[in-house]
């Protein structure tokens, strides 16, 4: 039975690494290694570590943390864009793994990620491509401005930040992929080369098809000089981005159609509701301390005034016929009682709707008139 490289107390301790972020039974506690030290089946100790079940809590906390962040930078200075895979995923194939090809996961997470630096790669290749294919808006200053010069005699770094990207798999599974090279014969046995030769199927990870990609890209705008408007800056970047989705591609063995993207609608617009709940829920929190601050520097009666106010169920309802509802239900009395009459009677008259007499044929049917009486009764402690 194949087991991980650790010692057996955390084996016994453990029990399973089931429950581990896959990166870490990627690389910590890879179950391959027999007796003697011999290598197992690589496809059967990598399907174990394929399941994100586990930390789907901590990759979506993270996701969200980081559009906290972002959100926090003024909007000229802040690009979010959501992609999708239309292909597998992979990343790191270089890392030194029993199974011949590594991947790159974040460490101390272990979940699988897509480096800022690899994104500002990419980008920086698709914008040398527009350049070269004649497209008049972005000149060799304007990629300078965007994503630094790296003459060795005047490098300088580049307004854009490219931040990491952390992939969300539409299963919360990782997959499993196959290479087969079939030239040993010529690289390792000293034959020439011919396509006769015999397969050798190697399995990999990788992040599958489907899986959300959110990039933030961010703008330092005293680096973009004279070449970039600050007010244009977006616009290049998406031209840039729809060329390296379109031809280019993120992560490894791009030239053989993984990493491809495509934009995704559907994810940006449930960003963009989620991002504006939270700024009305952060407008209502303002606005009731604000209330709060204004409640503090009342009088008590004033405060209670309030507050009744507030708690009106219809909001609509106007302030002297639900000040007159409390009078008449006796919300206040005695002094207070008085006291609110006579603000009931300060907003009549700023209205014009207090009347010390009746001008209609029958008194009884003038609506303004009767509240006059009315509240000149409670001023006068009836």
């Amino acid at each position: 039975m194949a087991q991980a490289a650790v010692p057996r107390y955390v084996t016994d301790a453990s029990g399973s690494f089931s429950d581990c972020p896959p990166g870490h039974r990627f690389n910590l506690y890879f179950e391959i290694w027999e007796e003697r030290w011999t290598l197992g089946k690589k496809a059967d100790a990598l399907r174990k570590t394929l399941s994100c079940n586990s930390v789907a809590g901590l990759l979506e906390g993270l996701r969200k943390r980081q559009q906290a962040l972002a959100n926090a930078l003024p909007e000229n200075c802040l690009h979010v864009f959501d992609a999708r895979a239309t292909a597998p995923f992979a990343t790191g194939l270089g890392l030194e793994h029993p199974v011949e090809n590594g991947f790159a996961f974040l460490s101390p997470y272990g979940l699988p990620y897509l480096a800022g630096s690899g994104v500002k790669g990419v980008l920086r290749k698709a914008a040398e491509e527009l350049r070269d294919d004649g497209d008049t808006d972005i000149s060799q200053p304007v990629i300078d401005a965007l994503f630094g010069k790296e003459d060795a005699n005047s490098a300088r770094r580049g307004a854009l930040s490219c931040w990491d990207v952390f992939p969300r798999p539409p299963k919360d599974e990782m997959s499993i992929e196959i290479m087969t090279p079939h030239l040993g014969h010529y690289y390792q046995g000293g034959s020439s080369p011919h396509e006769a030769g015999k397969p050798n199927p190697i399995p990999f990870l990788a992040v599958p098809a489907g899986s959300a990609f959110r990039f933030v890209v961010t703008c330092e705008p005293a680096l973009l000089g004279d070449a970039v408007d600050l007010n244009v800056w977006k616009d290049l970047l998406d031209r840039i981005t729809r060329h390296a989705f379109d031809w280019l591609g993120f992560g490894a063995k791009t030239a053989v159609g993984y990493g491809a993207m495509e934009d995704d609608p559907r994810a940006r617009e449930e960003r963009d509701r989620i991002q504006r709940e939270a700024q009305e829920k952060l407008q209502r929190e303002q606005k009731e301390q604000e209330r709060l601050r204004t409640l503090e520097l009342m009088t008590p009666l004033e405060r209670s005034i309030r507050e009744f106010l507030d708690a009106r169920t219809d909001k609509n309802q106007p302030e002297v016929s639900a000040l007159m509802q409390g009078l008449k239900t006796s919300r206040w009395s005695g002094d207070e009682k008085r006291e609110v009459a006579r603000q009931v009677r300060a907003i009549m008259q700023a209205a014009k709707k207090w009347k010390e007499k009746s001008e209609k044929k029958n008194p009884d049917k003038d609506r303004d008139f009767q509240d006059s009486l009315q509240v000149r009764r409670w001023i006068d402690g009836n």
